[in-house]
């Protein structure tokens, strides 16, 4: 069913990449820009993410024994040291995902490239090196996203969903290595129940969340896929959630034929394997459209 496949090290069947996206409460500042302060209840339940969550999750992965990777708003970093601290410390990649979760999209190219450079520099005050990937907030990746990150020194983005293995995607600046996922494997329209945020959805039960996850990686593990998790530490790290969820990743462990890797690892890995000659992504040419189509009446 994959057209062009990757062989994955060792022999492994597929590719799983749990990823957060460390949001925390810098959402309540994007969706209640000037009532923020009043919003305390939700506050305290994207706090539980950087606070309670993250914890949780590196002590899953220290089990497991495997390297994964954080996307963190700069604001967020620099709001919650502690918790980017704890990512680092335990050898955890550290991605960049915006500043203070503004869209990328809707954005002239300057004001966009502002908000970049801003984010790069509040993320990498905290964790002392410049990260090598991006996930823009909610899938926005604008049309000069692809050259700004290209301009900035970026090995990958992890925005798109045009695949289920890595491709290339390529503009007159240069190219990137793409890690595509999309809503299936993603925890929002399981769980996010939060009016606050504008984003509601009626919350399915741990279990019924798992099984869409299993179904997912079925297919990745059988067609040679990669399995990219979008998941939010306030969100799958929830208690019930998160006792679940470790003994589906423990079983998938235990098989002994995926590899767990980092997305850095998965884009170094994918750009050794096309060098090598044994894997041929393929390669998106952005942007898709120079501008909006002009829809006449015949």
């Amino acid at each position: 069913m994959i057209s062009n496949p990757i062989p994955w090290p060792n022999g492994a069947k597929c590719a799983v990449a749990i990823t957060f996206d460390m949001d925390a409460d810098s959402l309540i500042h994007t969706a209640q820009p000037n009532r923020a302060p009043d919003f305390v209840a939700a506050t305290s339940e994207l706090r539980y993410g950087p606070e309670i969550g993250i914890p949780r999750i590196l002590e899953t992965w220290r089990k497991l024994e495997i390297t994964q990777t954080f996307f963190v708003p700069g604001w967020c970093a620099e709001t919650h040291p502690h918790a980017v601290e704890q990512m680092k410390k335990a050898g955890h990649e550290i991605a960049l995902h915006s500043y203070i979760h503004e869209m990328s999209h809707g954005r002239p190219r300057d004001e966009e490239a502002y908000w970049m450079r801003r984010a790069l520099a509040a993320l990498s005050g905290v964790t002392g090196e410049a990260p090598r990937g991006w996930r823009a907030p909610m899938y926005s990746f604008s049309q000069h996203s692809a050259d700004l990150l290209i301009e900035e020194g970026f090995k990958y983005d992890a925005s798109l969903m045009g695949d289920d293995i890595p491709y290339i995607i390529e503009t007159d600046t240069g190219r990137l290595v793409e890690l595509p996922a999309h809503w299936g494997t993603d925890d929002y329209p399981q769980y996010a129940h939060t009016p606050d945020l504008d984003y509601s959805v009626p919350v399915k039960a741990p279990r019924a969340a798992i099984q869409n996850y299993r179904d997912e990686f079925e297919a990745h593990y059988e067609h040679g896929g990669l399995f990219i998790g979008v998941w939010h530490p306030f969100l799958t790290g929830r208690l019930t959630r998160w006792h679940h969820i470790e003994k589906m990743l423990l079983e998938w462990r235990e098989q002994g034929d995926v590899w767990f890797a980092s997305m850095e690892e998965i884009a170094d890995h994918a750009l050794a394997c096309e060098k090598a000659g044994t894997f041929k992504p393929r390669i998106s040419k952005l942007p898709f459209y120079d501008a909006p189509l002009t829809l006449m009446k015949s």
